[in-house]
């Protein structure tokens, strides 16, 4: 490719294609690459908290996830083995009436078309291979095509949007700065005719299981418990064990989701241990899986996603304005970004050792709630979007200096 971008985001789901949409509605030019399928479904847990239905909110994208059929969450209910349910309603705030459970194939639509209409230039089915560098500095990506044509993109920041095996990651080595002890293996499918209340979450010795309402009349049924104990269960097949764990959550759950008629195929993911990686360098920097993952169990990626998005954009913006050195806003990224994570990433790591009893991870649910109020309250700070500038609509016109 001929072209120099702003920015080259490789990975469209919700991290890049976020990144890409708020980089370009500020006017740069940006090139979003994205292995999978326009409108493909991913592995996920669907569930977003308040800070990221607030971010769609801020950027004028919630309207469309709701005309797309997603129900709204108003309340969320807790059950301990052996108590009765606690529950917790949802308290309307400015710009977020409930919380939402979108499908990936909903969600990671609507935030890349968002991105291609502000000015993306999307490319799907396009795997990054490696990195192109000019005197020790990333300046561009090799990538290859289904058909195996290699192409390469120009840029001045290559993003890291690929998840948590990253090849952005890889190519730039970037150090894992921290890292949990513990991981947790995750079972899911979906019911169709399933009564549920909200979101609901139930915890017995060693396992949760949760309901959590999505598109199309469907509730996505998780059970979370230790990889070595769903490699027990598993022996029998995933089935036998999704709905052996759920029963020892909370055999109420287990009744009702045994009502519900189940749609497609158990699907899993076990045993990836959290981390913190670097989250940028000279011509780099990662968002998203690839830079911050944590055990599932908290259901709180894709919200942490969306934060991190804007504030990646915010300090890309930054340092090609002049108002700061690439370098200084990179670290600004990464320490604000650690911050908002670290009660969070502490908490979720004690839960995925699931070797508490129900008193304990009461405690450090609460411990959650704190973290996540924190994350709310920064994104009610931030200002409004920045509106395109006019600069980038041409691949030469761009806001940083050619090389």
């Amino acid at each position: 490719m001929s072209a120099r971008y702003d920015a080259v985001v490789v990975g469209g789901r919700v991290a890049g294609a976020s990144t890409a949409l708020l980089l370009a509605r500020a006017g740069a030019r940006v090139a979003l690459l994205e292995r999978s399928p326009h409108g493909s479904d991913t592995v996920s847990t669907h569930a977003l908290m308040r800070a990221g239905v607030l971010q769609l909110s801020r950027w004028g994208l919630l309207p469309d996830l709701v005309r797309a059929g997603t129900p709204p969450i108003r309340r969320t209910l807790f059950h301990y083995l052996g108590d009765s349910p606690v529950q917790v309603s949802i308290r309307p705030s400015p710009g977020v009436e409930a919380l939402y459970a979108p499908r990936r194939h909903v969600l990671d639509t609507l935030l890349v078309d968002a991105a291609a209409a502000a000015g993306v230039e999307v490319v799907h089915e396009m795997t990054a291979t490696a990195l192109v560098h000019d005197r020790g500095r990333v300046c561009g990506v090799v990538a290859r095509g289904r058909s195996g044509t290699e192409l390469r993109w120009r840029a001045e920041v290559v993003v890291g949007a690929d998840g948590v095996r990253s090849t952005i990651a890889r190519s730039t080595a970037a150090a894992v700065e921290h890292r949990a002890a513990a991981t947790g293996s995750v079972l899911y499918r979906y019911v169709d005719e399933l009564p549920v209340a909200g979101y609901e979450w139930a915890y017995g010795e060693g396992v949760a299981s949760g309901l959590i309402p999505t598109n199309d009349g469907l509730t996505c049924v998780f059970v979370a418990t230790s990889p070595q104990r769903l490699r027990r269960l598993r022996r029998l097949g995933a089935d036998s064990a999704l709905d052996a764990l759920i029963h020892t959550a909370s055999p109420v759950l287990a009744e009702r989701v045994g009502s519900g008629a189940p749609v497609g195929r158990v699907h899993g993911w076990s045993g990836i241990r959290g981390f913190l990686r670097r989250a940028g360098g000279p011509g780099w920097a990662l968002v998203g899986d690839s830079g911050y993952f944590k055990d599932p169990i908290s259901t709180h990626g894709m919200t942490d996603a969306l934060r991190d998005a804007e504030l990646l954009a915010d300090a890309l913006l930054a340092a090609w304005s002049g108002a700061v050195p690439e370098a200084v806003a990179l670290r600004r990224y990464q320490a604000q970004r650690d911050r908002l994570s670290h009660g969070l990433f502490t908490a979720t790591n004690q839960i995925a050792a699931y070797d508490w009893d129900l008193p304990t991870v009461q405690g450090l649910l609460r411990e959650v709630s704190a973290s996540i109020s924190d994350e709310t309250e920064l994104l009610q700070t931030l200002p409004p979007q920045r509106e395109r500038t006019g600069v980038g609509s041409t691949p030469t016109d761009t806001l940083v200096p050619q090389r």
